[in-house]
């Protein structure tokens, strides 16, 4: 067995097997699949997975809401914060302040 399995999301127990296509906890019972912590995870406009403290780039001019003021494309955005809502990260823009920016319109910057 090459591929070390995961340990159970519920009681993180080390003892897991796989069961057709499911993961299966011997000492709690649980069972799950294997992709599903990665489903819930907010994704970029190219499919990265996004974390809280990431550094994100805009990819389109993006008009802010209230204002005459444009957030330009190439915007790089740092610190973010995830959020559940309608718009899923909570930022800090340079020149424009806090707001709030839709996943789609972003792309992480790899480090």
């Amino acid at each position: 067995m090459t591929d070390a399995l995961p340990p159970c999301p519920e009681c993180a127990s080390a003892f897991t097997y796989q069961l057709d296509a499911l993961l299966v906890c011997p000492e709690c019972g649980h069972e799950w699949s294997p992709g599903a912590e990665a489903a819930d995870a907010v994704r970029d406009s190219v499919g990265n997975i996004l974390a809280d403290g990431d550094t994100v780039t805009v990819i389109k001019d993006l008009k802010v809401k209230g204002s005459s003021q444009v957030v330009k494309v190439g915007t790089k955005v740092r610190g973010i914060r995830l959020v559940d809502g309608d718009h899923d990260i909570d930022c800090k823009i340079p020149g424009i302040g806090q707001m709030g920016l839709k996943s789609i319109f972003v792309k992480k910057v790899q480090d």
